[in-house]
Formats: structure tokens, C-alpha cells, sequence
């Protein structure tokens, strides 16, 4: 039955996703709204009853399918940084000793976190011009006319003193009870409602049609501000202030503390009243109210140091478990999860919910048969507390691990001293870890091979036409033509065949970093990854290493080290690398090796529009010539590389003496 659901779970994804490239894309959708409803209803049903086979980028998890539309990509003046998050108040309490150890009686300002879309708006001499989504925190989304359809926010900033130019960021969000009444019109006739206000805000805002925009009662909070000339603050509190006075709707839910215990009162009164707010709230932000020591304390890659997101408990429900099953992953990994009745939390429902491992299970004293309490741990994965003990009626019993592996039967094991996870040792030929190394080969997280989703890897399989990920760049349309899978009921070859080879050999072309992590060595992800690729520049060098010579690179550790050489010793294992090097994949970084290293040592802010290199590519450039880009400028700062309408780091870097460069002085410097 799993099988089946995967398959038709498959099928539903590739089919909604067609039609939304046709409606959003093309402008041309070839069936009505009920009809594209009904799949998206029968895809949602399924990824509700098999949660553990839904797609982290499934189309029910995006509005509209994720597809930019007609939105332009827009870099922001000053990058957009996230937030880093402590979930108690010990860690909280670490972050203030990290803080009060730099700055003598910090005063913090803490406010709600608006559990919204962010958004950054830039005014030009008091005039709304632009609005972008966060996207990736350097560039996002131009989305300027549907945020001008939303009422509470002006398109002219109020006073006689107007800045030249400030980027002001907030939230958007749909306030809970036009949320509601929204899903009831929707519920009513008969389409699909929105899982939570957030989507809701996400979906409203990228319309492609502004009047739909209009017709949502969106509302905006400004919280913090980017770039910005002819305005200053000295302090975050000021800043609402002054943000105020310009007739931008700050929120009043803001208070200046000057103790931890101030603070911790703060988060306690939300956390106790988080659904007395007219919007949906996911914890407090507390600041460093000083501007100037927030400069000083400065950022992470990031996020900034002097701010942090207390998260309050997601929700929590209870249900039955009514069975513990297990699965095996890509590396043999043996995961019991907890199939429950279907419950609603956070918004969706689940049927089930991760156990992690047996010795959790014990832990936490669940038996098959118990009334559990299970929250969305971060809102998303569902996880399984433990068991209402007082409702126990005496039926329940306790699960046992199993011995053997329910797909190929070998002994499952602990594979080395001090592991808490059991395994399936058979990696070879194990059918699960076969299906889901080939998965994942071609997930976004690996090589990114479009077609090749988890049920192409099935019929890979199935029909012999490979053996394991070794044979993968050896496909060929004959090949593939021996599989249903892949042919019309005429015997003809499909479409996907044509895209599977065509991806295939785009794949070979990706950076060595992926063309590791796609190998599926125990612990190595892409930051481990890029390490040794950074380091080695090839895959036969990082085979040759000694554990002690992987180990002391930074970002890869003893313990990855180890599982590098063990995945190395195994004779097979050698042969994919080997086949896959014959077929032209990515074994050698190439770029890293032959560009000369004329920037090392160097670092670099980069402001401006640039003619010769994108955002990200003037990044890559700069670390491919062994120099830095860094996003602040600060007084060690080497260079400031001004492109078209530089925003207030120009400013900065003439303030503290660093000198600023143009295109060509730039382009000389990579020469040598």
C-alpha cells in the first residue's frame, strides 16, 4: 500500500505541477479550477495518511507551485539576515552571557515575532519604490504593486524631514480573524482552504493579478531597517519612533528592558496570551536597543549577534498510536515511527509521527496502544512527547525492535560502539537503501537530476536496469525503454526519457562538493563536503587522506573522518567513483585547482549594481581567487567594490577610511 500511495503521490506531483507551469508560466491552463482542485485535494489527502512520503517541496507546501511568475529578481541594498533562535531559557540565558561579556548594561528591546511573510521596502525621498520578499536574504521577489494594495501601509512617508533613501523590513501577515473568514468562503465553495495565516499572507501577496491582492485584508509591521541615507537612530526604540512619525505602522507590543527578568516577564505574559494577538505569533525578538552597540557586536554569516528569537513550544495535541513501524534509510539508518489516528496539528493533519530510535522509545515510555501527546517540532516534523499515562487501560503493549531487515532480511546491527541507532549492514544490495541512495542522488540536496524522483529510482530498479548508483550515468534511451516506467502504452519513449538523459548530463557538470555529498557517506552534507572539496580538489586525493589528515580540516572532524575511510576501504564503493569518472562526473575542481589566487587574503564588501557579475557570481568569483566577501563593512575591510546606487555601506567604508574601488579597479586586481 505504501508503494502504491509513493506512485500515486509521484504521479499527482509531476501532474499539478505541469498545470501550474501551464497557469502560472504560460498563461494557457488546459483544465478548470475544479479539476486542478480536485488533484491537489487528493495529493493533500495522501500526504495527511503518509506523511513520511511527502516531498519537501511538494506543491501543497508552496502557493501557486513556487514559480516566480512575472516577479523580477531584485537584490536588496543591504542583505536581508535571519534570525537565530534559542527555544528555553537556559539557552537564552547563554545568549545574554555571550552579549553582557562585549557590552557593559546592555538595555534590550523585546517584541513579538509575527509569524508572517518578511518583506523589505525601499523609499526613494519618501516615496514608496520598491518591494521585495526576503527570497534568499540577497536577492527576492519584485512583488512592488501588490504590496501597494495593502491598506495600513503608505505609499508617501509623512513629516518635513524625509530620508533620501531607507529600506524598512517587516512582516506581512493576515490578521487571524480574516483568516478565518477567508478559509470559511473558501471551505464553502468548495476549494482549497489555507493551512495557516502565513500561507495565506505568501499566497495573497504573490498574486499575479494586484485587484486579488487588493481584495485580501492584508495588514504590515515594520520591525527593523536596512540601508538607509539622510536618517539615523540611536537606539532600535528610537527607531519606531522615528519610523512612526513617518506614518509606518509599527506595533505597539514592543517594550525596552534593562534586566534579563524584565525580558523573561515579557516572554512569559505572550507566551501565556500568544491567541489574544489579532495575529499569529511564534515567539518574542529580543535586541540590543543601542544602535551602536549593535554595530559594534556585528554578525554572523547570518544573522545578527545582537539579536535572538525566543521560540515558544509549537503546538501539542494528543491521539492514538496504534502501531510502530520502522524504515530504512540511505545509509541503513532503521527509524521507528509512531502510525497513530489521524490528528490536526499546526495547522495540518498527521497520521505519523518520528520515534528516532529504539532507545527513545524506551525513554520515553511509549507502548503500542497508548494515548500519545505529539507536537510539529519547528512546525514541521511531527514528534511523538510521550504517553498520557493516566488513560492507559492496561491493552497496551511494548514494541520490539525488530532483528531483521523487513526489505532484505540481513541482521541489523549497531555499527560501531556507543551508537544508539541500528542498521541494516547490507548497503550493497539492500532494496531500501538502493531506492533511497538513487533518491536522493537526484534530489536538490545532491546532484538535482530532474525526473529522477523516488518512483523513477523504483523502476530503475525493478526492471534491472541498474544495479545500484554505479550504472546511473550509463542510462541510455535503449535502456530505459525496458521499463514501463518510462514508455507510452504504445511501446514508444516517453518524454521523461529525453529529459532523464538530458539531466543526466547536466548532473556531471555539478561542482565536486555535490558530486560527495551525493555519494552518501555517513555524516557528510554539504558543509563537510565543501570542505574537503575546498581542501582536496578531487575525490581521489580525499581517498588517499589518513583519518588524522581529514580530520584536522575544519569543518569535517573525527568522527565524519572516520566514516570517509570506512565508506573508502569497500572495494564497490571505489567502482562507483570509478565508473562514474569514466562517464564525465565532477571528480576534480577544476575551477578551484587553475584559477590564480590573486585576492587571497583579501577581503571585500560588495555595494551596488555590478555590469560583469551577478550578486552570488561577484561572491564566487571573489572566494575562487582565494579572497572574502563579507556583508558589513568594518575596519577590516580591505576593499568596498561600489557598483551603480550604492546603499550606506559607501558611506560606512568613507567614515572609517576604506578604500573604495570601482568595476575595472576591481577586475585589475583579480589579473595580479
Amino acid at each position: 500500500m505504501s508503494n502504491q500511495a509513493r506512485h500515486r503521490m509521484s504521479e499527482l506531483i509531476n501532474e499539478i505541477r505541469d498545470h501550474q507551469f501551464k497557469y502560472y508560466v504560460l498563461d494557457a491552463p488546459t483544465i478548470s479550477d475544479s479539476q486542478f482542485d480536485s488533484l491537489l485535494k487528493e495529493l493533500t489527502a495522501l500526504e495527511a495518511k503518509h506523511p513520511e512520503l511527502r516531498e519537501a517541496d511538494s506543491p501543497t507546501a508552496h502557493i501557486g507551485g513556487g514559480f516566480a511568475t512575472q516577479f523580477e529578481q531584485r537584490d536588496h541594498i543591504e542583505k536581508m539576515m535571519s534570525l537565530d533562535n534559542v527555544f528555553d531559557f537556559e539557552e537564552l540565558t547563554a545568549w545574554f552571557d555571550r552579549i553582557e561579556k562585549e557590552t557593559s548594561n546592555p538595555v534590550y528591546l523585546c517584541e513579538l515575532k509575527v509569524d508572517g511573510l518578511a518583506i523589505n521596502l525601499t523609499f526613494e525621498n519618501g516615496q514608496l519604490v520598491r518591494g521585495l520578499t526576503r527570497g534568499n536574504g540577497v536577492t527576492g521577489e519584485d512583488v512592488t504593486l501588490n504590496v501597494k494594495t495593502i491598506k495600513n501601509l503608505p505609499h508617501t512617508l509623512e513629516g518635513s524631514k524625509l530620508p533620501t533613501l531607507i529600506e524598512v523590513r517587516g512582516e506581512v501577515f493576515f490578521p487571524l480573524a480574516a483568516f478565518n473568514e477567508l478559509n470559511d468562503g473558501l471551505e464553502e465553495s468548495g476549494k482549497t482552504i489555507f493551512a495557516n495565516p502565513r500561507n495565506a499572507a505568501a499566497g495573497s501577496l504573490r498574486q499575479k493579478d494586484p485587484r486579488i491582492t487588493a481584495q485580501r485584508p492584508l495588514s504590515v509591521v515594520v520591525h527593523g531597517v536596512g540601508a538607509r541615507t539622510g536618517i539615523e537612530f540611536e537606539s532600535q526604540s528610537k527607531a519606531y519612533q522615528l519610523l512612526a512619525e513617518l506614518g509606518l505602522p509599527t506595533s505597539d507590543r514592543f517594550k525596552v528592558c534593562s534586566t534579563r527578568a524584565e525580558v523573561k516577564k515579557f516572554i512569559e505574559f505572550y507566551e501565556e496570551h500568544r491567541h489574544d494577538v489579532e495575529h499569529e505569533i511564534d515567539g518574542v525578538v529580543i535586541k540590543v536597543d543601542s544602535i551602536s552597540e549593535q554595530e559594534r557586536l556585528g554578525f554572523t554569516s547570518r544573522a545578527p549577534k545582537w539579536a535572538i528569537a525566543f521560540k515558544y513550544p509549537p503546538e501539542e495535541v494528543t491521539t492514538k498510536l496504534l502501531d510502530i513501524k520502522v524504515s530504512i534509510g540511505r545509509t541503513g539508518r532503521v527509524t521507528p515511527f509512531a502510525f497513530m489516528e489521524p490528528v490536526k496539528v499546526a495547522g495540518s493533519t498527521v497520521t505519523n509521527a518520528t520515534l528516532h530510535n529504539a532507545e527513545e522509545i524506551v525513554r520515553k515510555g511509549v507502548l503500542i496502544g497508548d494515548v500519545v501527546v505529539i507536537r510539529k517540532a519547528g512546525d514541521v516534523i511531527p514528534e511523538v512527547l510521550g504517553p498520557v499515562i493516566e488513560r492507559r487501560t492496561g491493552n497496551e503493549k511494548a514494541f520490539v525492535m525488530p532483528t531483521k531487515c523487513p526489505e532484505c532480511g540481513s541482521t541489523l546491527r549497531a555499527m560501531s560502539e556507543g551508537d544508539v541507532d541500528i542498521r541494516c549492514p547490507n548497503t550493497q544490495q539492500c532494496p531500501a537503501q538502493l531506492r533511497e541512495r538513487i533518491y536522493y542522488i537526484g534530489s536538490r540536496a545532491a546532484l538535482d537530476i530532474d525526473v529522477l524522483g523516488y518512483e523513477a529510482a523504483v523502476a530503475l530498479l525493478d526492471a534491472k536496469i541498474i544495479v545500484d548508483e554505479s550504472d546511473l550515468f550509463d542510462l541510455t534511451p535503449e535502456k530505459l525503454s525496458t521499463s514501463e516506467f518510462f514508455i507510452k502504452k504504445d511501446g514508444t519513449a516517453g518524454a521523461n526519457v529525453a529529459k532523464l538523459i538530458k539531466a543526466l548530463e547536466e548532473a556531471k557538470t555539478r561542482p565536486l562538493w555535490r558530486t560527495i555529498v551525493a555519494l552518501s557517506i555517513r555524516h557528510v552534507g554539504p558543509t563537510a563536503a565543501q570542505a574537503l572539496s575546498n581542501h582536496f580538489a578531487s575525490i581521489e586525493k580525499i581517498a588517499q587522506a589518513t583519518a588524522q589528515e581529514l580530520a584536522d580540516i575544519d569543518g569535517v572532524g573525527a568522527t565524519i573522518a572516520q566514516s570517509i575511510v570506512e565508506w573508502f576501504d569497500l572495494d564497490w564503493h571505489r567502482q562507483i567513483i570509478k565508473k562514474w569518472a569514466n562517464a564525465g562526473v565532477t571528480v576534480i575542481a577544476q575551477e578551484i585547482t587553475q584559477l590564480p589566487q590573486t585576492l587571497a587574503g583579501l577581503t571585500f564588501v560588495v555595494t551596488g549594481g555590478l555590469e560583469s557579475f551577478t550578486r552570488d557570481g561577484i561572491s564566487e568569483t571573489i572566494a575562487a581567487h582565494g579572497g572574502k566577501a563579507s556583508s558589513s563593512v568594518s575596519k577590516k575591510t580591505d576593499y568596498v567594490l561600489a557598483g551603480s546606487d550604492p546603499g550606506s555601506k559607501l558611506a560606512k567604508a568613507l567614515e572609517l577610511g576604506v578604500p573604495v574601488i570601482d568595476e575595472a579597479s576591481f577586475k585589475q586586481l583579480l589579473q595580479g
